[in-house]
């Protein structure tokens, strides 16, 4: 029973084109995604907290479509839907449409995220910002979204986490060899052998990179309640603007 899952042969046999090849690509899959999701979160964020009826409801019917579909059911109908209006763009290579799915799903969860963390700042930022001569375009950009975006920085650093994982759906595109993340890598392997030692070996690199990101999380967690230092930042915004207007 235990060499099912822990036959070494097997877990030093794929470990090279784990770290090689497949390392790679979840990193790449995982982080692409987190970054454009992340801009179009922070805007979609804007839209849903705009006085516009107009720009707050495409937000809010965006976030709630996104979040309420399975990511594997955006996966395909991105994947399998866009393929052939978006070949003169990608061609024929399905890794930047999952690069594209993965962006919609973060984009809608992040969306959410900063608008929490926004909505966290005090309104008496944003007057106060108003009160000493800010716009609120200014504030806003100045002074209420970098306090909302610390606010909300381990939730990001967890919707990263759920990325690093569901970057292994991409699998059902159909990547070429070059492109396989860890979870083809080992399910190829096994699917060959007949032994899950090859999945038990991605589970190990897939642990290698959660772990240490969700005991970072806590620590800037921890870190983000202890009391900030004197100045705040207001204070920095109000001397990058005044620094702006008199350059």
């Amino acid at each position: 029973m235990l060499d099912t899952f822990f036959d070494w042969r097997y877990i030093w046999q794929v470990f090279p084109d784990l770290l090689g090849t497949g390392l790679w690509n979840t990193l790449i899959l995982a982080l692409s995604s987190a970054v454009i999701g992340a801009v179009l979160g922070l805007g979609l964020a804007l839209m849903g907290l705009s006085e516009t009826r107009w720009l707050r409801w495409p937000a809010r019917v965006y976030t709630d479509v996104f979040r309420g579909l399975p990511a594997i059911v955006t996966i395909l109908l991105v994947g399998q839907g866009l393929a052939i209006p978006l070949r003169p763009v990608v061609g024929t290579d399905p890794y930047p449409l999952g690069i594209l799915a993965l962006s919609l799903v973060a984009a809608a969860y992040s969306g959410e995220i900063f608008r929490s963390g926004i909505q966290s700042v005090h309104k008496g930022q944003m007057e106060a910002s108003v009160a000493l001569g800010m716009s609120r375009s200014l504030a806003m950009r100045l002074v209420v979204v970098p306090q909302g975006v610390r606010n909300v920085l381990p939730a990001l650093v967890n919707q990263f986490i759920l990325l690093v994982k569901d970057s292994s759906l991409v699998y059902f595109l159909g990547l070429l060899a070059s492109q396989r993340d860890l979870f083809r890598i080992g399910q190829d392997l096994a699917a060959n052998t007949g032994n899950l030692s090859p999945l038990t070996a991605a589970a190990f690199c897939y642990l290698a990179i959660t772990v240490p990101l969700t005991h970072f999380v806590n620590r800037i967690d921890k870190r983000l309640r202890q009391p900030e230092t004197k100045g705040g930042p207001l204070l920095r915004a109000l001397g990058l603007a005044h620094a702006r207007t008199s350059g």
